[in-house]
């Protein structure tokens, strides 16, 4: 009789719900022998061979019969392993999944295996048992893999989706943060794929860390998609004031990020709510021109209307406007019309004229600095500024500190 061998098994398993930096090969082939020869006992070689012929031939009544006699006679660890490839062959002609992962449990508790042998058998049941949904089970089996190998992120993803399904979604997003750092230490860039999941989750579960890690996304994969759906993740999560979800959207203007008609109203809205109809004109006109909005729908039609009968500042009024010595507050919003005009320069001007006013918004005059400076192309100065703004607005000037950065 040739003797079984664990080469000998094909594992078959249907994993298409696992994601892809964490699925089994779906035809996955264990290609590893194990260190020694398996070497059944004198009881059972005569069995285990007329049942390995028996699964061979897949003939259903021979291999019940062969089964039961083998299953009679096995005594040693060898003779069960053999006993459970053979079973696991079976299971894998009739797509029995629950069959093969009993028979992949009982492969495992032979303890044959050694350990440089055990991952693909792990890494099969792992994913079986995520795919019939018995994820306690699935995160055991995960929990062995990373002893072997922690730095296996095939199966530090397939942990992170194990953990979401269990409800568990903090510890979902901790290890795909692990997994991040595996990939950053290895010397790679973390996929794609790995911090944008990671952003999601964190925001589905509304954890507090969820706008740090969409920022993450965005500062490795700059676009404007990944700009869109992290300033969304801190409006949704954060529900800024007017002022902050103005300076969120004159973000994502500048990002390109700017391209949902809603957005668009609520950015003209909120510019003719401080009485900075040029803004707000000059955003309906940008998105007209992008085709992202059509100003003559009903949506757009009566707000334009609305905007063109409201006096337009010109810098000239500006000018004049500034030299009446106006209190802070109102140069902060002169400022802003300069900043809607595109005149950055101008705008920082009379932003720091505003800090120098007793009584200034401090945090806001920054945040409009940095504002204006990035709009100008000067990031440095831009990030000073921006690195000085606290309080409330700090994780606004964070996302524009970022926009500095890409």
């Amino acid at each position: 009789m040739k003797l079984l061998t664990y080469s000998a098994i094909a594992l078959v398993a249907a994993l298409s719900a696992v994601p892809a930096a964490a699925q089994p090969n779906a035809q996955s082939q264990i290609q590893e022998k194990p260190q020694r020869q398996l070497k059944p006992s004198a009881k059972a070689l005569k069995p285990l061979s007329e049942l390995q012929t028996a699964v061979k031939s897949k003939d259903p009544a021979a291999i019940q019969a062969k089964l039961a006699a083998a299953q009679a006679v096995v005594s040693t660890n060898d003779d069960r392993f053999i006993l459970a490839q053979l079973q696991l062959q079976h299971a894998a002609d009739l797509n029995d999944t629950a069959a093969a992962m009993n028979a992949m449990d009982a492969m495992l508790t032979t303890g044959v295996l050694q350990p440089a042998e055990l991952g693909p058998l792990l890494k099969n049941l792992s994913g079986l048992r995520f795919n019939a949904k018995q994820y306690d089970q699935a995160a055991a089996v995960i929990d062995q893999r990373l002893q072997l190998d922690p730095n296996d992120l095939d199966a530090i993803g397939l942990l992170a989706e194990t953990r979401n399904a269990q409800g568990r979604t903090a510890d979902a997003v901790a290890a795909l943060q692990r997994g991040t750092q595996v990939q950053t230490a290895a010397g790679r860039k973390p996929d794609e794929n790995w911090v944008k999941r990671t952003a999601g989750l964190a925001y589905s579960a509304k954890l507090p860390n969820a706008p740090a890690l969409a920022r993450q996304w965005v500062a490795a994969y700059p676009s404007p998609k990944s700009w869109k759906d992290s300033i969304a993740i801190y409006r949704n999560l954060n529900h800024p004031d007017t002022d902050g979800v103005l300076d969120l959207l004159r973000l994502a203007s500048a990002t390109g990020a700017l391209t949902d008609p809603n957005d668009y109203q609520l950015y003209a809205s909120a510019s003719a709510q401080q009485g900075n109809y040029v803004e707000a004109l000059a955003i309906l006109n940008q998105g007209a021109a992008a085709k992202h909005i059509d100003l003559a729908s009903a949506s757009f039609r009566d707000m334009v209307a609305g905007l063109k009968a409201k006096p337009q500042a010109t810098e000239a009024d500006l000018a004049e406007a500034v030299k009446t010595a106006p209190p802070a507050a109102t140069l902060i919003r002169i400022g802003d019309r300069y900043y809607g005009l595109g005149n950055y320069a101008k705008a920082v001007e009379t932003y720091r004229a505003a800090l120098a006013k007793p009584g200034a918004d401090a945090e806001a005059a920054n945040l409009h600095i940095g504002m204006a400076l990035a709009r100008s192309g000067d990031k440095a100065d831009a990030a000073a500024a921006l690195n000085k703004v606290g309080g409330s607005r700090s994780e606004i000037a964070k996302y524009w500190l970022l926009y500095t950065q890409t």
